[in-house]
């Protein structure tokens, strides 16, 4: 175990800290991504903007946030990843109370943009922490269990938004995130972080590529909705980022300390479970906000009636992903990972039958359960089958390489939105949605069948290992 405390406390009662620990601080970036969408009417009709204000608050955090993610992961593992978490939660606290004092609609998405680049400092310190603290069955229950509780915060998020902005204003979506980031960091008090690894060099320059990258093309797909394709202003900006990810792909070749090293995805099941990362998390995000924004904009519900729609995938994946996790340790995360998308993309596809009026029992209910078992049985054994197939010494990256690929997915998937499925909101716009999101699954289901095996990887660590790296050991 990496993660020791003071005065010694019994070993579960400090793997339950530790585990507290990381889910609390990876919740608030997770409930962050998602806890905004419903709350984007209602933002877009204090400071203006329309559609492309909604998407850029969305995307602005998306893109600081997937695309610094793995620079995070490397600072996880060189640093120690409990220093790592305090930054990032002080920082989180910080730009959350800038966003809700945002006077303008450019001052909230610069804000969006730098608590972003806080949150990507907590999610692979603490899905680190579990790996390093838990062995065997016990890791996969407790990814699990930390699967619960962030998949929860990713589906809850405009449960909790709905319900803030209803009842007070949007900007308390913002400011509510200081109370979760202060209990974690009393959390925290009994523990002491794992000692740095070395002086390996930062790759710095593999995070200015990575970002310009991100940028330059979210900020081409977003715009020429408003400028056309053919407009400098789209197209330097769309130029501009895919040479930097070019760039960016070179430099992680040739780099002796990569920021992203390519040779995690020797192994099939990692290579194999991004993959299917992309398609299931880019669903996930279209779908999720496609569906509150049409429920608002209409149908005409309050923004905690549209919340509240999503409920029950909620109390799913609090109630079963710990289950399913223990499953995926027992037989393998192969099948669970090919059915549960499909299950899920069943879901979304029950829900076509929405229309005005609306009546939630009879057009979204079932199609609903379904969504949540699907998305239930996925997550945590995606989570397992690609931690499982590195060495523990590398899952801060490894954590981060999955987090930015399921991040960076979901913000191609809203900044392509309008180009895919247009910008007039009615009926065809949500049946659009929902299709798309539906093919994704079904996609994310058949790369999981095709690619992920059940062998364990532990017995080939050579696998991963990047003769370069000095973490990577003998």
């Amino acid at each position: 175990m990496t993660v020791t405390s003071g005065p010694a406390p019994a070993s579960s009662t400090l793997d339950r800290r530790v585990l507290a620990v990381a889910i609390l601080a990876a919740f608030v970036a997770f409930l962050d991504g998602t806890v905004i969408t419903v709350a984007l009417p209602a933002i877009s009709a204090e400071l203006g903007g329309g559609l492309p204000v909604q998407q850029w608050v969305v995307d602005a955090y998306l893109i600081t946030l997937g695309a610094l993610i793995l620079l995070a992961g490397s600072l996880s593992d060189l640093w120690g990843r409990l220093l790592v978490l305090r930054l990032g939660l002080l920082g989180f606290a910080v730009t959350s109370l800038l966003c809700g004092l945002a006077p303008t609609a450019e001052f909230l998405i610069v804000a969006r943009a730098l608590q972003g680049v806080a949150g990507a400092l907590l999610v692979p310190s603490s899905l680190a922490l579990i790996t390093a603290a838990h062995r065997g069955r016990a890791q996969a229950t407790a990814i699990g269990v930390w699967t619960a509780w962030t998949s929860a915060a990713f589906i809850a998020g405009p449960v909790i938004g709905g319900l803030l902005t209803d009842l007070a204003s949007w900007r308390w979506v913002f400011v509510i995130n200081v109370v979760p980031i202060a209990v974690t960091l009393v959390l925290m008090r009994g523990l002491r972080a794992d000692a740095p690894r070395g002086s390996t060099p930062v790759d710095w320059w593999g995070a200015v590529l990575g970002a310009v990258g991100l940028g330059g093309v979210v900020f081409a797909l977003i715009e020429q909705a408003n400028f056309g394709w053919g407009s400098p202003v789209v197209l330097v900006p769309l130029a501009l980022g895919v040479l930097s990810l070019a760039g960016f792909i070179v430099r992680e070749r040739r780099t002796a300390h990569p920021m992203m090293p390519l040779g995690l995805f020797r192994s099939r099941n990692f290579a194999a479970g991004n993959a299917a990362t992309v398609a299931v998390y880019a669903a996930l995000s279209l779908g999720t906000f496609v569906v509150p924004i049409y429920l608002q904009q209409g149908a005409g519900l309050s923004a905690t009636q549209a919340g509240l729609v999503l409920l029950p995938v909620t109390v799913l994946n609090i109630a079963l992903s710990s289950w399913f996790g223990s499953l995926a340790g027992r037989f393998g995360s192969r099948w669970f990972m090919a059915a549960g998308p499909i299950i899920a993309a069943a879901g979304f596809a029950m829900l076509l039958a929405i229309e005005q009026p609306f009546d939630y029992v009879g057009q979204a209910l079932a199609g609903i359960l379904v969504l949540g078992l699907g998305l239930t049985m996925t997550v945590a054994p995606l989570t397992a089958a690609i931690l499982g197939a590195v060495d523990e010494r590398r899952s801060g990256i490894a954590s981060a390489i999955n987090n930015a690929v399921s991040r960076v997915a979901g913000l191609v998937a809203i900044a392509l939105l309008g180009a895919l499925i247009g910008t007039r909101i009615d009926g065809a716009w949500l049946d659009r949605g929902l299709l798309l999101t539906a093919g994704l699954l079904v996609v994310g289901g058949l790369i999981s069948a095709v690619g992920i095996t059940n062998r364990d990887a532990r017995r080939e660590p050579d696998e991963t290992a990047d003769p370069r790296d000095p973490a990577a050991g003998p």
